[in-house]
């Protein structure tokens, strides 16, 4: 009886720990860790500097995430083509991957400037990828892509604060004193500013702060003072001005190649998109950490003074947005249903969050002073 016990016992004991551990290799992923890593080939648009850092700290998390059976090979701006042919490297497979933003491809179609620099409807870059995420925006990029014929899969990572106005060689303090200007920026805003009788030069970021310094432009916008740093624009201006609808909400997608992707195992798939989301949700905490950092040594150091964009810029940005959008709307049914899915969307969130929106400026203000 105690021998019959001490059997059952012990079979019942190694049968659920069997059982146990053939659960737990059902659950690994299906990747043979002895074999070479797979190796992807991805090139950024970003030659240093906190952008490369993002693009960067996603890279770390594919690797370390894929236990070494995944890497990815990241190359700096130009190493194998120019920005501006970074899509159509990935498309062909010249590239296996890139890490850019929608506004490099506007010239492709200006839908592509929806998915970043599109028009403010009072939602942040973080409501952006909401509605890219949950609102259906993810449904009608990959529309565009077949549109286009593009062979890309793509994935959204680091909603970007409203990006200042930008660096003039005075004080802006009215709307009249912009028109004629020689500004730089790029995608849909470009078209907004020049509505606003700004002449507009599209260049990539590292030519800004030298045009500037030519007098080959008269103002300037990257992203935010962190770049704005690194880039030297305190050299050649000390009027920053913060705050803007021009591009009020913009976040990086990383692309693959179509064919590459599927060839992958489900779980390689996986870590490539949920790595996207890990690294957005890193690169907005790091962004108001460093940018904010920035910005005071901008003031305290180098003597930059820094200015709220007047309401009356603002004013006249929302105005020239409707100019614009009724424009592309008449000319191109798909970029209308793109803007009728946003609009839905941020007139439900918004009515939400807006009015769930605590006075924050007050709170501030309350323990540290006016701003």
């Amino acid at each position: 009886m105690t021998e019959a016990k001490t059997s059952r016992r012990k079979f019942l004991t190694t049968g659920a720990a069997a059982i146990a551990g053939g659960a737990a290799a059902a659950s690994l992923p299906n990747i043979s860790v002895g074999a070479s890593p797979v190796v992807l080939k991805v090139q950024a648009a970003w030659g240093g500097g906190i952008f490369l850092e993002f693009a960067q700290d996603y890279v770390k998390r594919v690797n370390e995430m894929s236990g070494g059976s995944l890497k990815i090979d990241l190359l700096g701006v130009g190493a194998v083509v120019k920005t501006a042919e970074m899509q159509t490297a990935v498309h062909k497979g010249v590239l296996d991957g890139a890490h850019l933003v929608t506004a490099y491809w506007y010239s492709k179609s200006p839908v592509a400037s929806l998915f970043g620099t599109g028009p403010c409807f009072g939602w942040s870059a973080n409501e952006l990828m909401g509605w890219i995420q949950h609102g259906g925006g993810k449904a009608l990029y990959n529309e565009l892509m077949s549109d286009l014929r593009l062979d890309l899969v793509g994935f959204f990572s680091g909603p970007m604060p409203a990006q200042p106005l930008g660096w003039f060689k005075e004080e802006i303090k009215r709307s009249d004193q912009m028109k004629g200007l020689k500004y730089r920026t790029v995608g849909l805003a470009a078209d907004v500013l020049q509505e606003m009788g700004m002449s507009v030069v599209q260049l990539p970021g590292g030519e800004i702060q030298p045009a500037m310094k030519s007098g080959l432009i008269d103002a300037a916008e990257f992203n935010n003072p962190t770049s704005d740093k690194d880039f030297g624009m305190q050299d050649v201006s000390k009027h920053y001005h913060l705050g803007s609808f021009h591009q009020s909400q913009e976040c990086f997608e990383i692309i693959f190649n179509k064919r590459r992707f599927n060839k992958l195992v489900k779980e390689h798939q996986a870590i490539l998109e949920y790595a996207s989301e890990a690294a957005s949700a890193d690169m907005a905490w790091k962004a108001m950490e460093r940018y904010s950092k920035d910005l005071v040594e901008l003031k305290e150091k180098h003597g930059v003074n820094v200015y709220k964009t007047p309401d009356s810029v603002m004013n006249d940005q929302l105005k020239a947005w409707d100019i614009i959008v009724k424009k592309f709307n008449k000319s191109d049914p798909f970029f209308k249903k793109v803007i009728e899915s946003q609009m839905a969307w941020a007139k439900r969130h918004g009515a939400y969050a807006l009015n769930n929106s605590p006075n924050y400026r007050g709170a501030y203000e309350h323990y540290f002073g006016k701003l």
